[in-house]
């Protein structure tokens, strides 16, 4: 895929092929190293601060490990959930991007699994 060497401007009519700077692999742009990631269909609206929204997809990362403040895919009691992860002094949430949801907070009785780290959202704007 053609990268550009220049930045678009919203009305750009068609790219010249003499500024291609260089061609890039989708998979070298969003560090795409299978089988480690795979992609995800979001619904809903709880992440949307964070630029996610109801049919975008994200590209998930398992093999990176999760840290304080990531966004990331896991599973509270065997529910599915797309959240940013919060992790200080002993205690966990799953925080929404969206100020309509409150927090969950993780007890110790609950059951957490994260199934890998949200590197980068893809948007279908043909849709839009």
């Amino acid at each position: 895929m053609p990268l550009y060497s220049f930045q678009v401007p919203a009305g750009f009519p068609s790219p010249a092929a003499d500024h291609i700077e260089k061609h890039l692999s989708l998979d070298e742009l969003f560090e795409i190293r299978a089988p480690h990631v795979y992609l995800v269909k979001i619904e809903g609206d709880s992440m949307e601060g964070a630029g996610i929204f109801t049919g975008d997809l994200v590209i998930v990362d398992r093999s990176r490990n999760a840290e304080h403040g990531d966004i990331v895919i896991a599973a509270l009691n065997d529910e599915p959930v797309c959240k940013r992860l919060y992790m200080r002094d002993d205690h966990v949430m799953l925080l929404s991007e969206n100020s309509r949801y409150p927090a969950r907070h993780v007890m110790e009785c609950d059951e957490l699994a994260i199934w890998g780290v949200v590197r980068y959202s893809v948007r279908d704007h043909e849709k839009t």
